[in-house]
């Protein structure tokens, strides 16, 4: 049975079957990169103008659009003959009332199955099931190849999907170390940790987990030199002070307080 795969976490990619039929070309890639975050939802020739020119389309925008349609449709004729003869690449890629969207039997979306078992990861923490949910999780983020949409000149929806899509995995990789935190690993989970803290120096929750799994492995100084390292990141970027939160966190570690030391559970100020 002939399906359509996409990919959108990493350098772009959609097949049919699997025969690509991602076009070398950018605006040609970026309208079919589009309507793929589409979802089979028609995508109005406003929205494949501001994405393609950016706010300044040439003279007669839909005649070009109508070009690089041509295009892909070939390209979709070509993987589509391979497989089924009886599919028409203008059943695939259809033009509807006002724009253009993809249609096909079957989609299959790595962004669609990473979200999935990052709803279920989140919700097995939620329950507590931390072995469920650090493999969830871990499963999810697995599908990862690059940042979304990697080699796609982004704007518009585009850009704002590939921004979404990168927060989300963020906050996957937040649930998942809290998860492993509660069972224990936080030995492996320091250079992780330190390797995220230094790519987003201003994200307190990463600096919490890093503070934390050092204070856990027997390394108190190194969780405080942590929060000092944020907290002059915050006044010299910033010009404020860390949350009360993160600061609570900081006095636990100063305390030595036994909560820090219980693995089942995180402080409660996070």
């Amino acid at each position: 049975m002939a399906y359509l795969r996409i990919g959108l976490l990493g350098p772009f990619a959609a097949s049919v079957g699997d025969v690509s039929i991602v076009p070398s070309a950018s605006k040609q890639r970026r309208l079919l990169a589009l309507l793929a975050i589409g979802g089979g939802r028609e995508v109005g020739m406003s929205a494949i103008a501001e994405e393609l020119w950016q706010g300044c389309p040439p003279a007669g925008p839909s005649a070009a659009v109508q070009t690089y349609v041509k295009e892909l449709r070939q390209r979709i004729a070509a993987a589509v003959s391979r497989l089924s003869p009886r599919l028409d690449a203008k059943e695939i890629l259809v033009r509807g009332h006002s724009g253009y969207r993809l249609c096909m039997p079957e989609v299959r979306t790595d962004a669609r199955g990473f979200e999935l078992s990052v709803r279920q990861g989140h919700q097995a923490l939620a329950d507590g099931d931390d072995e469920r949910a650090a493999r969830l999780l871990s499963d999810g983020l697995a599908l990862w190849r690059g940042p979304a949409l990697g080699d796609v000149r982004a704007s518009g929806a585009l850009r704002a999907e590939a921004l979404r899509l990168d927060e989300v995995r963020l906050a996957a990789v937040e649930s998942r170390i809290e998860a492993e935190l509660r069972l224990g690993r936080h030995v492996h989970l320091v250079s992780e940790l330190t390797a995220l803290t230094s790519l987003h120096p201003l994200q307190e929750s990463l600096h919490a987990l890093l503070m934390v799994a050092l204070y856990r492995s027997g390394r108190p100084s190194q969780a405080l030199e942590s929060f000092r390292r944020l907290r002059a990141a915050y006044v010299r970027e910033l010009g404020i002070e860390p949350s009360r939160r993160l600061q609570e966190l900081h006095r636990r570690v100063l305390a030595g307080e036994p909560l820090l030391d219980a693995p089942e559970r995180m402080p409660a100020a996070f």
